[in-house]
């Protein structure tokens, strides 16, 4: 695999093993150089990374979904699967055991799309008590359009049904958040959303920083609109015996 851009990256761990999905070389439609979603291991969370298969994992285009912005996201039941696109196509597949390879799923496919109103990159997924709920970011990351919406679904592979908007512009605070991640303090019910957004007064399209804040759930189960803030949640104690 070539170098790796601004195109997303995932990191699983395995076995005692740390797998990093990554995409590279930005390929398009007609080109014939290698490209795509790669895949490499360390035994470390740190690194350093190994290629681990030589080639590309996703070299090529599936249902017009570019494959760039990898997401891999483990089951309950054991089982891994991996989200990705770009130019306004996202598909899911099932990763083999030693997640060197795509499988079918159980009804034989080995890519579907399950691309949402709006789509245009950056998915990522979370399950919280029995829901998955798909993200994804629309409109042009250069701007204020930019932002990420979801939808829900009872299975990984959907099909998911479109919510809505959670995090936009926000003219006191900043402009065109997006491509985010999100985490979940371990045995809590406490969410975080990590993204980056262009700061006010800034007007480059790289101008980009990096922001944290607040996710949480209505008693539908539906995420409530993020309060972006100035300044990031604040500081969280670890609790006694976390801190190794």
């Amino acid at each position: 695999m070539g170098g790796v851009c601004d195109l997303g990256a995932s990191a699983i761990e395995l076995k005692g093993k740390y797998y990093l999905f990554f995409a590279a070389n930005d390929i398009q439609k007609t080109d014939t150089f290698p490209g795509g979603i790669g895949v490499a291991v360390s035994a470390a969370p740190g690194g350093p990374f190994v290629d681990a298969l030589g080639k590309p994992l996703v070299g090529e285009f599936h249902n017009g979904a570019q494959p760039i912005d990898p997401f891999v996201f483990k089951d309950d039941d054991g089982t891994i699967y991996l989200y990705y696109g770009g130019q306004g196509h996202c598909n899911v597949a099932r990763l083999a055991g030693d997640l060197k390879s795509v499988v079918p799923m159980k009804d034989g496919a080995m890519y579907r799309e399950i691309t949402p109103e709006h789509y245009v990159e950056g998915p990522f997924v979370i399950k919280r008590k029995g829901v998955y709920y798909f993200m994804w970011s629309e409109g042009s990351w250069e701007n204020s359009t930019y932002g990420v919406a979801y939808a829900k679904s009872t299975s990984p592979t959907g099909p998911f049904v479109r919510v809505g908007k959670i995090l936009e512009t926000d003219p006191k605070i900043a402009n065109g958040p997006g491509h985010h991640s999100v985490l979940q303090i371990p045995g809590t019910d406490e969410w975080y959303i990590v993204y980056h957004r262009h700061p006010l007064g800034t007007t480059g399209a790289n101008q980009r920083v990096l922001a944290i804040d607040r996710m949480t759930f209505d008693a539908k189960g539906d995420i409530e609109p993020v309060k972006m803030t100035a300044d990031g949640p604040g500081p969280r104690p670890v609790p006694k015996g976390r801190q190794e």
